[in-house]
């Protein structure tokens, strides 16, 4: 499916469909999903919130980790965004941390319709080990990712742009750049926000009658 020809999804519609605390308990594997991960204060919810222009769906917390289950939410006919539980979480239990992580792994692992990995890194201090395991395991699988470099109005312009050249460099010498795009962003700005949506369109869009699946859409810088 060309890019001219990838639907634009109202994001501002989307509303929350369940809460799963285990894989067991998600909707059915079907249709197209995106996940969202990221540490635990990557502004991941912040994120959601303001793609969707709605501050309460996704639910921040000012503590690590609370955020214990995957969260769908609907933006179309079969269409969904997932938010992931953050990781870097270091006020819980080793087992409860486990288990999380356990779910995690499952989830992108067996999803069939998931179609795409949003990873969040505060732009401060990007490329973190999680964040290294999470794009080794994309690559991997085959998985595209798209890397948003948030909280990017705590930076100038200039700083900013710096930042993403070098997490450019460092994935293609890390041989982790197949497959992964990157753009800075800003929640409380909304710096960047046209950007993730055209990368979620094209993930999301769901194949025509007699069409094959939808084809990787290149971003503009």
């Amino acid at each position: 499916m060309s890019e001219s020809n990838v639907e634009r999804i109202n994001y501002r519609r989307a509303e929350f469909l369940i809460s799963a605390p285990t894989v067991t308990e998600c909707p059915d594997d079907s249709g197209a999903e995106v996940a969202f991960a990221g540490r635990s204060n990557a502004g991941k919810s912040s994120a959601i919130n303001a793609l969707t222009g709605n501050n309460k769906l996704a639910r921040t917390s000012k503590t690590p980790g609370r955020t214990q289950l995957i969260n769908f939410f609907r933006v179309g006919d079969n269409q969904r965004l997932v938010d992931l539980p953050g990781y870097g979480y270091a006020r819980v239990a080793r087992s409860m941390k486990d288990e999380w992580q356990r779910n995690l792994a499952f989830y992108l692992e067996q999803r069939r319709c998931l179609r795409g990995l949003i990873l969040l890194m505060d732009i401060r201090q990007p490329l973190k080990e999680f964040d290294l395991h999470m794009l080794t395991w994309a690559v991997e699988s085959g998985l595209p990712a798209h890397i948003l470099l948030t909280k990017a109005d705590k930076l100038k312009n200039g700083p900013a742009n710096n930042t993403r050249f070098a997490v450019e460099k460092a994935l293609k010498e890390q041989q982790l750049d197949r497959g992964v795009t990157v753009q800075i962003f800003s929640a409380t700005k909304g710096k960047g926000l046209d950007k993730l949506e055209k990368r979620l369109n094209t993930w999301l869009a769901l194949p025509q009658q007699g069409e094959g699946e939808s084809e990787e859409a290149p971003l503009d810088d």
